[in-house]
């Protein structure tokens, strides 16, 4: 099942490295990992997505924990969430094609960053299983390069993951 993991911690060197090894050793692999600076300088939010069962959870919740960096953290899966990944693809288009990349990006909420003769670069924001689509809705021939973001999410409602 597939799991996002929201974890605060300090901002300082070499913390971002023990959460990422805490997950090779026990052979865990993560799917996509975003991180960043919260508004307090001295903490960062770590966003994870890792498939895994309710017992690879505890036992990564539990690890986690341990850490000295980590001040607290959350398994956002448990509860109502909201989550959402940012893709920027460059696509192939020329003739009739641009009219239907443009219709077909339009129909997902994409946004045409950038035009030239023959590309079109996108930006589309929403959960993976949008982007999943977006990416199946095209001519394979037309994908020339894909970069996302990683899942970013949190909490719906009153919820929050603080200190």
């Amino acid at each position: 099942m597939r799991r996002i993991i929201s974890v605060l911690m300090e901002n300082e060197p070499g913390a971002l490295s023990r959460v990422i090894g805490l997950f090779a050793q026990r052979n865990y692999n993560i799917e996509t990992l975003t991180v960043a600076p919260t508004e307090d300088s001295t903490l960062s939010r770590l966003t994870l997505s890792t498939l895994a069962g309710d017992e690879q959870v505890e036992q990564i919740t539990k690890q986690l924990n341990k850490l000295i960096e980590v001040v607290k953290l959350v398994d956002l899966t448990e509860g109502e969430h909201i989550e959402r990944e940012l893709m920027l693809i460059k696509l192939k288009a020329t003739g009739a094609q641009r009219a239907e990349v443009k219709r077909t990006s339009d129909i997902f909420r994409g946004q045409v960053i950038d035009v030239t003769q023959s590309t079109y670069t996108i930006q589309l924001t929403g959960t993976t299983e949008k982007l999943d689509a977006f990416l199946r809705a095209l001519p394979e021939s037309s994908v020339m390069e894909v970069v996302r973001s990683g899942v970013s999410g949190l909490s719906r409602g009153e919820k929050v993951l603080t200190t």
